[in-house]
């Protein structure tokens, strides 16, 4: 594995605050530094993931060890409560060791933290920090009442994590007598055995995030596991914020993750590649040096814009306001920005990199397959931009991203 990823980064990881702190506090964030202090372990088995298309269970065990996934979650429900910039921090640092398992991550800690709050009736589910949650926020299946419960059918896609999962959120439409009930999308929680995992992941980006369908055919769900993930009464401005921003700004912290890398494995490939024909090395070249200039211009760029446009997001929730429809907008076009940065970052230095790049043991490959991924996303992809454009133009938004709905609400999809 190159050198210079075991190194620290030219720049921190750490979220960049307004707070007053001095830059050597923010370092010492412990949930910044308990993840890259897992890196090595995340790329110990970044082969293995990409093999058996999932997390390896030794780093699941670590994330929730080291109490990552729960990050977001409200402390009476045995989060951290951390805020949103220091979550983009810790899913950027795993990212850049391997971008699988730093969105592995990113979505537990999006499960975490919309649904803990819900367990407010049955808190024993998530009381050992290493339980492991997995879930889809998209309503595709049906719970039908019977005595004492709901009966659930359905099949969930791209359920990232399931495999390390002890638990299943599945959201549902419910029906009483063949009526709907009219009090939104829950989750039904089913305990591990009680789910099917169907083998769908067979993608060339992102194969070890282990992103497989999950079904259920005709499984009894007693009303207790049934959980609201905007139920119960906390006071954490986490649950305040809208849904969208929580979406994407962490998969634009994975994209930001894995474009580090990238310029990374460039650094190192530059070092020591002497191209045909020449005794110099590539970084003696002035086209490589202008493609790591440009490549750390634009990651240090979108980098800054989306931990500001956040923080700002967060500010406005923690006083109490409501973030209003044009703040709404420009935090989208920045996180959408901050993927397209991403990969735009790596084919930069890939193009530089030369046919090396291309090699399947060589990082640029996958670094290249992975960011397109991200990229692809709903809550980050290129659409949004012009969506976006659409509110500061006062017109309604058509991607239901950008729509005004309850914040912690899970979209429809």
């Amino acid at each position: 594995m190159p050198a210079a990823w075991t190194r620290s980064s030219t720049y921190s990881v750490a979220p960049l605050r307004r707070s007053g702190k001095r830059p050597a506090d923010i370092d010492a964030n412990p949930h910044i530094e308990a993840a890259i202090g897992l890196a090595a372990l995340v790329r110990e088995h970044a082969d293995e993931a990409e093999r058996k298309r999932h997390l390896p269970r030794p780093v699941a065990e670590a994330f929730a060890r080291e109490g990552l996934y729960r990050v977001a979650a409200p402390a009476e429900f045995h989060g951290a409560d951390a805020d949103p910039m220091t979550q983009i921090g810790v899913i950027e640092a795993v990212s850049r060791a391997d971008g699988s398992a730093g969105w592995n991550l990113m979505i537990g800690i999006e499960t975490f933290g919309l649904i803990a709050p819900g367990f407010a009736h049955c808190p024993e589910l998530i009381e050992d920090p290493m339980t492991i949650m997995a879930s889809s926020t998209a309503a595709v299946g049906r719970a039908d009442k019977e005595d004492g419960g709901w009966r659930v059918s359905g099949q969930w896609q791209f359920v990232s994590g399931i495999h390390n999962a002890e638990l299943f959120g599945a959201t549902v439409r419910r029906y009483d007598n063949d009526e709907p009930v009219e009090d939104g999308n829950l989750y039904a929680v089913v305990p591990k055995g009680g789910y099917e995992i169907v083998d769908t992941w067979h993608v060339a980006g992102m194969r070890g995030s282990g992103s497989h369908d999950v079904r259920l055919d005709d499984v009894f769900v007693p009303d207790r596991l049934f959980v609201n993930p905007i139920g119960g009464n906390v006071g954490s401005p986490q649950l305040r914020l809208p849904i969208g921003n929580r979406l994407a700004y962490n998969k634009a912290a994975v994209a930001i993750g894995i474009a580090r890398a990238g310029i990374d494995a460039f650094v190192e490939l530059a070092t020591e590649k002497k191209p045909r024909f020449t005794t110099r090395t590539l970084r003696d070249r002035p086209f490589a040096q202008r493609a790591v200039a440009h490549a750390e211009a634009r990651l240090i760029g979108a980098r800054a814009a989306l931990l500001e446009l956040t923080e700002r997001t967060w500010d406005t929730v923690v006083r109490g306001d409501s973030v209003q429809p044009r703040d709404q907008a420009l935090f989208h076009i920045i996180a959408s920005d901050a993927a397209r940065a991403a990969v735009e970052v790596v084919e930069t230095v890939t193009e530089a990199a030369g046919t090396t790049a291309n090699r399947l043991g060589h990082p640029l490959e996958r670094i290249n397959r992975d960011v397109r991924v991200v990229r692809q996303h709903a809550t980050v992809a290129p659409h949004l931009i012009e969506d976006a454009g659409r509110a500061l133009l006062n017109l309604e938004p058509e991607t239901f991203i950008l729509r005004s709905r309850r914040p912690g609400t899970p979209p429809r999809p």
